[in-house]
């Protein structure tokens, strides 16, 4: 039995990682929206925050009717209430990935959590 495991996500639009890696305390996904495209509903969550890391390329995100210019090397954490909605830019693609975690269930991280050996 190994105490890991490893998936490709390359040349795919969307990718799931909750089911592929067996996650059990968080759902994280690689999205990629070309140019001109978005994400096709406005969403809020009932418990879990979201961060988003833009890998590459250009466009927004519509928080609670505010627009947010995403562009490479971005990050953005929204709160589960914040509706939001993604869009690619009109000349350019975004790729980005999401992490959905439950809002306030970090108790130890790094060195908190770590058993040093």
């Amino acid at each position: 039995m190994t105490n890991y495991k490893k998936v490709s996500a390359k040349n795919t639009p969307r990718v799931e990682l909750h089911e592929k890696l067996n996650l059990t305390g968080a759902e994280i996904s690689v999205n990629t929206l070309t140019a001109g495209e978005s994400v096709p509903f406005v969403h809020s969550h009932k418990q879990n925050e979201e961060i988003y890391y833009i890998i590459s390329g250009s466009g927004k995100a519509v928080i609670d009717n505010e627009e947010v210019t995403l562009t490479t090397g971005d990050w953005i954490r929204i709160s589960p209430k914040g509706e939001r909605q993604f869009f690619a830019s009109n000349d350019e693609s975004i790729s980005y990935i999401c992490i959905q975690v439950k809002e306030n269930s970090l108790e130890n991280f790094t060195a908190t959590d770590a058993i040093i050996k």
